[in-house]
């Protein structure tokens, strides 16, 4: 098969940078509200920026390898970064084109970007009393003779060039570097003719204002605002590394140095100043970006951070509290009774935040074990777990320091847990753990029971409530034990354990998945019904899209939907006509991984932390979870089957690797997927309450009552 890789595969890179475009889509959405617009516009920024530090930045360590074999898409390293850097090109062209189009429906409705010849009086005064005060005192130019003394400029910060004049005894231009990302407002307010209305300039149009104040006796002969992007792909050598908090510092530290792999300025930028740029910072001219704006997508977030205009924004989607779990209640008491399936962000992240934070607490908890990849800036989960062994109990954290640009925070929190007596693992040698699992031990009067959380998205209370993602919480002894073998494996120096429910990568997970594929392939030859559902970030390691090429010719139906890079290509005539491929993009990120099999009308399904790439399956510790409870899977066949249905925020891939938006039958339903998740989230929820109001519960006497009523 593999003779036909060309035919079946996407490139990768292509692949993601396609996927960046169906965000910007959304930016470009009349029907989307105009703020969110804004925001995913600052997303596609954000996303473009960490693809040039990591995927770009590879294939330049490729190309300055001589690596000259190709991929599975049949594109050597070479060819892929010539070919990403064209159609990043277009899509930086689109990206300011859409910022244009929400400009100007932001000021018609009172929202104003002003140029320095736009400015009233008033704001002309504004905005020198701001230079004055905030910026002439900070900032400080750096005079460069060039390439030779070319000063080290920070990541992805804002910087600016200016081109002097020759002195009268010279016929050479002398240039010198602004850096403008020290503490400044990257948006300088100027008032507005309402209350209503905002009214602002990049501080960069300010400084250019006054610039010659930096020179004075000088010809200022141009100021070009400019940033770059340094190369972020460069990995831990972890089983050579004696200190692995001291090794990632020093990683952390090489970013700051390595190549720069992309080079923004404004548009505007002259022949002499550019050839100065390239030069000194030996970069090649197709990683040149001229912006026709403001540099740096993701400053207009602070746009969407405006107060009031709730109309620009989406409805309110508060999320609900679970009907399997009522948290006037002790959590280990009704995970006694049964396990619970949690659908974030529809359903409130808070019983996982109150299991931990009650453990820490209980007294009858013994231990506390939890994997830890990325967290928030303030975690409630990291302060339980420092309360935890505060209190006496044995709390063993997995904390991954890899867990790419979360290393700076998660040292951080390996320092401040390990003050707190907390026993900290930094993950496995030569792998990234990205497990989801949290094991409660507890005893009891029944004995020890262990709980367990497995989620399909961080420990992280803030992104679960933008992310979509699942979790599973359970007293089953069965997963307790898989749990403890899992800790034991990691944390110590046992063999990796067979397990009796869960499937662990690098070790089982790809191969029980191969297996589940081709065991539907078997029964299709048979005569029986074979169907594949999955649900998915990214799907690109090449073993896995070869084995469903094969059961989609062997006659199986699959039905994939893949948010992000999907190599995969569908629907091509006697090779993958039986696979169909859906992508959502709305106001929550989907994340959730879900996977379920027909296997002769047995209905295997599963959550797990593990997207089917090459990384995932093979250089990371991950988890697949089978979720055996009935109406469990019933639930999840629902959201699997209402995510491929959805035909209002999908897009729908052809067999070239693009996508396009699904025809709509006349007279046929709008599915929005998310919404429909919400609204059922609302239902079920209003549901529980009602039915929690109409139980008569009897309020008894306690001891100390009838001890007076004697």
């Amino acid at each position: 098969m593999k003779s036909r890789d060309k035919e079946m595969f996407v490139n990768r890179e292509l692949s993601w940078l396609d996927f960046n475009q169906r965000v910007l889509d959304e930016a470009t959405d009349p029907t989307v509200p105009l703020l969110e617009r804004v925001n995913f516009l600052a997303i596609t920024g954000s996303n473009l920026d960490e693809f040039f530090m990591v995927r770009a930045g590879g294939l330049e360590i490729l190309v300055a390898g001589n690596v000259s074999s190709s991929g599975p898409a049949g594109m050597t390293p070479r060819r892929q970064l010539s070919a990403l850097h064209e159609r990043a090109h277009r899509m930086v062209e689109a990206q300011y084109a859409c910022l244009a189009e929400l400009e100007s429906e932001l000021a018609s409705q009172g929202v104003r970007r002003r140029a320095a010849s736009e400015l009233t009086p008033r704001q002309s005064e504004l905005a020198e009393a701001y230079f004055d005060a905030e910026v002439f005192p900070v900032l400080t130019p750096m005079a460069v003779a060039g390439a030779a003394d070319f000063p080290l400029l920070a990541n992805l910060a804002l910087q600016a060039l200016v081109r002097l004049a020759p002195p009268p005894e010279s016929k050479e231009e002398r240039f010198a570097i602004l850096p403008l990302s020290a503490g400044l407002r990257r948006f300088v307010p100027l008032g507005g003719a309402l209350e209503t209305d905002f009214e602002y300039m990049p501080v960069e149009d300010l400084i250019a204002m006054f610039v010659r104040r930096f020179f004075p006796g000088q010809e200022v002969l141009e100021f070009i605002p400019f940033r770059i992007a340094r190369n972020a792909a460069m990995s831990l050598q972890d089983e050579f590394a004696a200190d692995m908090l001291s090794e990632m510092e020093s990683i952390l530290a090489a970013r700051r140095t390595s190549d720069c792999v992309r080079l923004e300025t404004a548009a505007r930028v002259s022949r002499s100043a550019t050839e100065f740029l390239l030069q000194g910072l030996e970069i090649h001219p197709q990683s040149l970006y001229r912006i026709r704006g403001p540099i740096d997508l993701t400053a207009f977030r602070r746009l969407v951070e405006l107060g009031g205009r709730e109309s620009w924004r989406y409805p309110t989607w508060t999320p609900r509290a679970s009907p399997q779990i009522d948290l006037s209640r002790g959590i280990f008491e009704q995970l006694a009774a049964r396990s619970v399936l949690l659908f974030h962000p529809y359903e409130s992240f808070d019983p996982v935040v109150r299991m931990i934070e009650e453990a820490a607490r209980d007294p009858d908890v013994l231990a506390i074990k939890q994997v830890l990849y990325r967290t928030s800036a303030g975690s409630p989960i990291v302060s339980a777990l420092r309360t935890a062994a505060d209190n006496g109990k044995v709390v063993t954290v997995v904390l991954e320091l890899k867990a790419r640009f979360d290393e700076a925070r998660n040292i951080r929190w390996a320092r401040e847990l390990e003050e707190a007596g907390v026993q900290l693992i930094y993950g496995v040698k030569g792998l990234k753990t990205h497990a989801k699992v949290c094991l409660i031990v507890r005893r009891e009067p029944r004995g020890i029971v262990r709980y367990c959380h497995f989620g399909t998205g961080n420990y992280n209370e803030k992104t679960a409530r933008l992310y979509s993602d699942l979790g599973f919480m359970t007293s089953d002894p069965d997963f307790g034990a898989d749990a403890s073998a899992f800790f034991n494996a990691i944390c110590g120096y046992s063999e990796p354990q067979r397990y009796g429910k869960l499937d662990q990568a690098p070790t089982t997970l790809r191969d029980k998945l191969i297996s589940l594929i081709r065991g539907e392939a078997e029964r299709k030859r048979h005569g029986q019904k074979a169907l594949i559902m999955a649900k998915m970030n990214a799907l690109v390691d090449p073993q896995m899209v070869r084995e469903l090429c094969a059961a989609s010719q062997a006659g199986v139906e699959i039905r994939l939907s893949v948010r992000g890079t999907c190599c995969l290509r569908p629907g091509i005539k006697g090779f993958s006509e039986n696979i169909t491929i859906s992508s959502v993009i709305d106001r929550y990120l989907e994340h959730a991984r879900i996977f379920y099999f027909h296997q002769g009308g047995a209905q295997l399904m599963f959550i797990s932390s593990a997207d089917w790439m090459s990384r995932n399956l093979s250089r990371r510790v991950e988890l697949m979870i089978p979720i055996e409870d009935p109406n469990h899977r019933r639930r999840l066949r629902g959201i699997l089957e209402t995510c491929l249905a959805d035909n209002v925020k999908s897009r729908h891939m052809l067999p070239d690797g693009s996508f396009r938006k699904p025809p709509v039958a006349r007279g046929s339903k709008a599915v929005r997927s998310q919404e429909v998740f919400y609204k059922q989230a609302v239902e079920t929820a209003e549901e529980t309450l009602q039915a929690r109001r109409r139980a008569f519960e009897p309020h008894r006497p306690t001891g100390e009552g009838r001890r007076r009523s004697r």
